[in-house]
């Protein structure tokens, strides 16, 4: 039995309980798209006319900005497996998904890009596919509007959703100049059609189109056992990383959870908020991580 499986089982014991089976809506991958399959006509993608706009980087929710500490070096830890996943195959466009809502898979996301982008003289890009409950403009302190779901109703087109700090062209601005070469594609509002547009053909066009001029590519991701909205993403994408939350994610929700995307490529878990990490040994995920909650009800990385 893995250490993620042990964990999860452990906290649901502590807890008193274990989830029945069908509490949770169980999302299958869909036999066929929606959309019926067309071309993929790729845009141009201009980088030096990306808008800038003057973001405020919550330094309390991005502790990869910091210089050094356990926070940082978590995340390195992180970025150190996913470099090793693509070493054993193909990998750019990564997912980040969680089973349910509150187990930090926004704050994963941000971070490891912001993480990838320190350790790269190429662009990165950040996408806020979470249509429902956007989170990472929050984050970077970045305009919400225009969006992904404004480019996948066809109300706007790729380079207006493309934005950057203005800031990191500032000379002596040290947390700009950390995210100088991150590209964000806001989720540009709510929507209670988030899974028809996310299934449309537009979301592949927009990969296919951004994916030569960008080194890796993050999404962040709806719950996916309460929406079909990652279940659809991930057929844009080359894999997923799974987030649970320790002492919360109950042991089903996290194998229902990797049930969800049986048909995609899936790097891991990334477990979150443990306070105490369980001893090292085999497992059999591709890695183990944990963060601790931090000041404000925040989630800060801790040591192994």
């Amino acid at each position: 039995m893995s250490r993620i499986h042990e964990a999860l089982q452990r906290a649901s014991l502590e807890r008193g309980k274990v989830p029945a089976t069908g509490e949770l809506l169980v999302v299958e991958p869909p036999t066929q798209s929606n959309f019926d399959e067309q071309p993929v006509a790729r845009a141009e993608v201009p980088l030096e006319n990306i808008a800038e706009h003057s973001w405020s980087p919550s330094t309390l929710s991005l502790p990869t900005l910091a210089e050094r500490g356990a926070s940082v070096e978590q995340f390195r830890g992180l970025r150190s497996h996913v470099y090793q996943a693509r070493y054993e195959s193909p990998l750019k466009t990564i997912l980040v998904a969680s089973g349910m809502p509150s187990e930090g898979k926004s704050f994963v996301s941000a971070n490891l890009a912001i993480s990838l982008a320190r350790n790269s003289i190429h662009n990165i890009l950040l996408i806020d596919a979470d249509l429902r409950r956007p989170t990472l403009h929050d984050l970077l302190g970045a305009p919400n509007s225009p969006g992904l779901s404004n480019y996948l109703d066809g109300s706007a087109e790729l380079l207006d959703v493309l934005q950057r700090d203005r800031a990191s062209k500032s000379a002596g601005n040290g947390v700009a100049e950390k995210i100088s070469n991150l590209t964000f594609i806001a989720s540009g509002g709510s929507r209670d059609n988030s899974s028809e547009l996310v299934a449309s053909p537009r979301m592949k066009e927009l990969i296919e189109s951004v994916s030569p001029h960008f080194d890796w590519i993050v999404i962040d991701a709806p719950p996916v056992l309460a929406v079909t909205d990652a279940v659809e993403l991930a057929r844009a994408a080359d894999a997923v990383l799974l987030v649970a939350r320790g002492g919360s994610t109950p042991y089903e929700v996290a194998q229902r959870a990797k049930s969800a995307f049986s048909a995609s490529r899936i790097l891991g878990f990334v477990l979150n908020g443990v306070m105490d990490a369980p001893g090292k040994g085999s497992y059999n995920y591709n890695y183990y991580y944990h963060v601790e909650p931090g000041a404000s009800g925040q989630d800060r990385p801790i040591k192994s």
